[in-house]
């Protein structure tokens, strides 16, 4: 069974782009266009990773990311924050990762198999 990873970005360039890319590596992926619809999704879909964009209409990615470490269901699962925002990496310290946009393919890839495997 493959893992499954929740995109999170309102860019639907980059929704598609990270789709295609992540399922053409195995992964079965779900999105969401922003914090909240991904709030709503997360616990239905306990998914295995989170791609996390931060800036968002509706709710910034630092707020859900907040949200879900308050749940204790949910708080483990690897989050890999992507932003064009400079100084990523301070809005949320305790990510998986961070990666600029725009970013290499391969470099996330390799930050998805070291969190969840193939």
């Amino acid at each position: 069974m493959p893992k499954k990873i929740l995109i999170i970005d309102d860019d639907p360039i980059v929704l598609k782009y990270l789709e295609s890319l992540l399922t053409d590596n195995g992964y079965e992926i779900v999105k969401a266009a922003n914090g909240v619809e991904a709030s709503d999704m997360v616990e239905k879909v306990k998914p295995d990773l989170i791609t996390l964009d931060l800036e968002m209409p509706e709710q910034w990615g630092p707020r859900f990311y907040r949200r879900l470490t308050k749940n204790k269901l949910l708080k483990d699962i690897p989050v890999i924050v992507i932003s064009g925002l400079s100084g990523s990496k301070y809005s949320i310290p305790k990510a998986a990762a961070h990666l600029n946009k725009p970013f290499d393919a391969e470099e996330l890839l390799q930050l998805v198999r070291d969190h969840i495997g193939e």
